[in-house]
């Protein structure tokens, strides 16, 4: 990775909320600009509107395209030019517009490799739940990391959605970023069950499911009901936890990771963060959002560039074999594993004593 400061995209969220509250009190501390290379996504007139509003003194350089932002600076990128009102506490189909224009210009950067991660400052959540939607939310904070194995589905919908296969995706999909984007080597993943006590899903869906990410190498444990997991503090002996629908797991994360939290979706080839809190609208204006969260989500995205470059850095350029595919080669007999050493463990080896590949 070249050495030079991460770029960061920061996307000001709904304008009636607290986003640009939360942005500017976040580079209040001149610190961060050592961090990262921070790129707003919005308005200029609007961000200026809200400083003032707000009393806050956060400097930001006006900037038209992503290429332009300077590394020591908070850089303000316009994604569009119409006014818009702002009314403080109050979600307007203008404001929702305007947080839905900045992100879209900021995921259409985000493609042509712009900038390296996008941090999203919160809205009013639009999403429509998708039955095939292959990536995963997880919310984290320090020590727990709380996936979803379904998302945003009224209950009533939510054990018709769960499959085995489904269940084997979403471990796989934790699984992989424990190891690539949190650097767990070996990580071991709880599974809770859908109901208060083990009943027909479990037997027929989830223990099957785990069966199978167990024969595939991957350690998780299960399928454990919600009330005796977090009532016993069993969260603490594991990685991270895989709950079957929103409520059960965004309840404990909220407990567990206070003020904090912190959501991403991996699956995705890109890193995407944001504040696990909505816009405050009953705050907004007011002087009083707490940036923590913000900053928190800055942190991650950044962390989790790093370790995704770290982790796919020797996969990209593997080690040559040290030896050639030849029996006359003298280096072959130095480096080679026999069969009898590989099977060890095994009840039974094999009869001869042959190098592996002959």
């Amino acid at each position: 990775m070249e050495n030079r400061k991460i770029r960061v995209a920061i996307t000001h969220g709904d304008t009636n909320g607290i986003g640009y509250e939360i942005i500017l009190k976040a580079f209040e501390d001149s610190g961060m600009l050592d961090l990262c290379t921070p790129i707003i996504y919005g308005n200029p007139k609007i961000a200026t509107y809200h400083r003032n509003a707000l009393q806050l003194e956060t400097p930001f350089s006006i900037i038209s395209k992503a290429e332009d932002a300077h590394p020591d600076k908070l850089n303000m990128l316009a994604t569009f030019d119409n006014e818009v009102k702002v009314e403080f506490g109050s979600p307007t189909p203008e404001s929702a517009e305007a947080a839905r224009k900045a992100l879209q210009r900021a995921k259409e950067d985000l493609k042509n490799g712009l900038y390296d991660v996008l941090v999203q400052a919160p809205v009013v959540s639009s999403h429509t739940p998708d039955p095939n939607d292959k990536s995963l939310l997880i919310m984290f904070a320090d020590d727990i990391r709380i996936a979803l194995a379904t998302n945003r589905l009224p209950i009533k919908d939510v054990a018709s959605s769960i499959t085995s296969d489904k269940l084997v995706e979403k471990c796989r999909l934790l699984h992989t970023s424990l190891k690539r984007d949190f650097r767990i080597n070996n990580p071991r993943i709880a599974v809770l069950a859908l109901n208060p006590q083990l009943g027909t899903e479990e037997e027929n869906i989830i223990i099957p499911a785990l069966k199978t990410v167990e024969d595939a190498g991957i350690q998780a444990y299960g399928p454990f009901t919600a009330d005796d997991f977090f009532g016993n503090d069993l969260q603490n002996g594991f990685d991270g936890i895989l709950a079957m629908y929103d409520d059960q797991g965004n309840v404990p994360f909220k407990t567990l990771a206070r003020e904090y939290g912190v959501k991403m979706k991996t699956g995705f080839p890109f890193v995407i963060t944001t504040p696990d809190h909505d816009p405050c609208f009953d705050i907004a204006g007011k002087g009083i959002a707490d940036p923590a969260s913000l900053r928190h989500a800055i942190y991650a995205a950044i962390d989790i560039f790093r370790n995704r470059t770290h982790y796919d850095e020797p996969l990209a350029n593997p080690l040559p074999k040290l030896y050639h595919e030849k029996r006359e080669d003298g280096d072959k007999a130095r480096f080679a594993v026999k069969a009898k050493d590989m099977f060890k463990h095994e009840d039974k080896a094999p009869q001869d004593d042959k190098t592996e590949n002959e």
